[in-house]
């Protein structure tokens, strides 16, 4: 594991003294029980209210490497400066391109993936689609947060925060838990089926939006996160 920083620059705010610098972890195998030399790079953003050092960020890159793919997972500005309320949209990506540029440079020999955990994929998913992520081969969502939660059915029948994924033309892995809160799978499967052969879902028995099961699935969190990771690996390879 090695700790990197890199600048982002953007508008508002992220313009002062040229741009702020945020803190990145980038996470390459070989560790103890992988797979040996990694394969690919994922660019991995948190959510919106946990960053970086988040266990389960932690625990999903480890995961990751044991099947092959390196991670740069990274702070958002908000977060590098301990403020509760996110960035607005245009800084968040501002900060997925700045994280793309700096995993191309820490590993120009892998090709590069990007996506993350809730807020973090689905602003890495708005920077594909206005084209800042030049080089990234496919986007993964741990957990694509299609709408608020804790809403009745009736309130979540919008989907529009997945309106810009029609501009993505990358491929696009959906890792989702079918008592996820923030994307109902009613709503998400027609979302995936009208993007056609450029998405794939995964849907994860029992787990919520934390990747948590219930107990009477028999399985532990460990098992889904070596899921989470070894779907991924699979996936990546039919990029």
């Amino acid at each position: 594991m090695e700790e990197v920083r890199f600048a982002v620059e953007g508008p508002g705010p992220l313009e002062l003294s040229g741009g702020k610098e945020v803190s990145a972890v980038l996470v390459r195998p070989p560790l103890e029980g992988s797979r040996g030399k990694p394969k690919w790079m994922l660019v991995l953003g948190h959510g919106a209210g946990a960053g970086m050092h988040h266990p389960f960020m932690g625990a999903l890159a480890e995961e990751l490497a044991r099947v092959g793919v390196a991670t740069l997972r990274y702070q958002f500005p908000y977060m590098e400066e301990r403020r509760k309320v996110p960035d607005k949209p245009a800084a968040l990506m501002a900060a997925v391109a700045a994280a793309v540029r700096a995993a191309t440079k820490a590993a120009p020999d892998l090709p590069l993936l990007a996506g993350g955990k809730s807020m973090g994929g689905r602003m890495t998913s708005q920077a594909a689609a206005e084209g800042l992520l030049p080089g990234v081969r496919g986007l993964v969502f741990f957990g694509f947060p299609l709408h608020p939660p804790n809403r009745s059915p009736e309130k979540r029948a919008g989907t529009k925060r997945a309106e810009h994924l029609a501009k993505v033309t990358v491929p696009m892995l959906f890792l989702q838990g079918t008592r996820d809160e923030l994307a109902d799978l009613k709503l998400l499967k027609p979302v995936c089926k009208k993007l056609g052969k450029r998405a794939t879902l995964h849907v994860i028995e029992t787990a919520d939006h934390s990747f948590h099961v219930l107990r009477k699935s028999g399985r532990s969190d460990e098992e889904v996160l070596r899921e989470l990771a070894e779907t991924t690996a699979e996936w990546a390879e039919g990029v």
